[in-house]
């Protein structure tokens, strides 16, 4: 399986597509598809039955999933996109924002 430089609660923005320059939180990130889904981020309409949670019914606005490669981390210093650079010691891993230098928690 691959590694990826985005994780799940990470701000991000996207590079690419119709949503091109929002940001949002990463919700879940799907490994085997190299997707992630980003909060308020492309979404689509669905239609749904109606059930005990949602008795009504009807079409309901929900993130879909978007390729990691479109996703660029936010600098925690300027909240600009950035590459990060993986700094190990010992055991620990650190990503490091090439912007501003500063860690990504």
């Amino acid at each position: 399986m691959a590694k990826f430089h985005i994780k799940k609660d990470d701000q991000v923005i996207v590079l690419a597509g119709a949503d091109k320059g929002k940001t949002g939180k990463v919700l879940k990130v799907i490994a085997d598809k190299e997707r992630a889904i980003v909060e308020g981020v492309n979404m689509v309409s669905k239609s749904t039955k109606p059930s005990a949670a949602n008795p009504q019914g009807g079409i309901v606005k929900q993130e879909a999933a978007i390729h990691i490669s479109n996703l660029s981390l936010i600098d925690p210093k300027s909240g600009k996109a950035t590459r990060i650079k993986i700094e190990r010691d010992g055991k620990t891993v650190k990503r490091i924002a090439k912007k501003s230098g500063e860690e990504i928690k």
